[in-house]
């Protein structure tokens, strides 16, 4: 019988929600009942480590950041997938040529070439502003593990035309996380679930977009938000409440987690 020993929570629109910002209390409580019963916490998000937000008072087992291509805990960096140099380059071509700029992530910056409203209101979504750096292309030297950039899902093909090393992660439908072809939160989570030891029958994970698709393809338990996608909530093994009503607590509690 499955016993779940670690759980991956996505962020915005999971344990926050997207309007307030804000974390509940009861959110809060299911979080250190989990950790209280020996449970292991892990972040699975598309955030880049630097603008991860302090929930509360709680000490998380597990970073899962640039939807799984950089995975870390306090002893850290687990797995590094950065995306091929060439194809980060083809990308911002690609984008220009559309007229948009775009933000290079690495490990400890984020660098942008310019900025639109799509992608301001894109990082307004983790009240950070956009930096853009005058030394963007030498940051573009370095290991980049994610690229954002306003767009529409009609500019997919264009974006990525030429660039086989990179493939979209969309959870907002005005901006996209762009990532490793070989990467993705499930196989971020394939690398903590083998560093930690647990069989993934023994894993849950909580999302709401269609970048936690293959997060919750791959755990034993996937649970979608209420307020998910349509197609995230189709291929969710359960559907708990909106993230704004308690649905992490409230399933955690009905399921005996907690």
């Amino acid at each position: 019988m499955p016993q779940t020993k670690i759980v991956f929570f996505d962020i915005d629109g999971t344990l926050i929600d997207m309007q307030t910002k804000q974390i509940t209390p009861k959110t809060v409580e299911a979080l250190h009942r989990l950790q209280d019963s020996g449970v292991k916490l892990c972040i699975a998000t598309g955030r880049s480590p630097m603008v991860l937000p302090k929930i509360a008072d709680i000490e998380v087992d597990a970073y899962l950041t640039f939807n799984g291509s950089l995975c870390y805990d306090k002893q850290g960096v687990i797995f590094s997938n950065p995306i091929p140099h060439a194809d980060v380059l083809h990308f911002i071509r690609n984008a220009a040529a559309l007229g948009r700029p775009v933000c290079v992530s690495s490990k400890d910056r984020l660098a942008a070439n310019g900025t639109d409203a799509d992608l301001a209101d894109y990082f307004a979504i983790a009240n950070e502003p956009v930096n853009i750096a005058e030394d963007f292309d030498a940051v573009c030297h370095e290991d980049i593990y994610q690229l954002m950039l306003g767009c529409r899902e009609k500019d997919y093909p264009a974006l990525l035309d030429g660039v086989p090393g990179a493939k979209i992660a969309a959870w907002w439908d005005r901006a996209v996380d762009v990532i490793p072809a070989s990467g993705g939160k499930g196989i971020g989570i394939e690398k903590l679930l083998a560093y930690f030891g647990i069989d993934r029958a023994d894993a849950l994970a909580f999302g709401d977009g269609n970048n936690d698709r293959e997060m919750l393809l791959t755990v034993g338990t996937g649970v979608a938000m209420e307020n998910g996608s349509p197609e995230l909530k189709a291929i969710a093994d359960a559907v708990c409440g909106p993230v704004d009503r308690d649905g992490v607590y409230w399933y955690c509690a009905e399921n005996g987690l907690i």
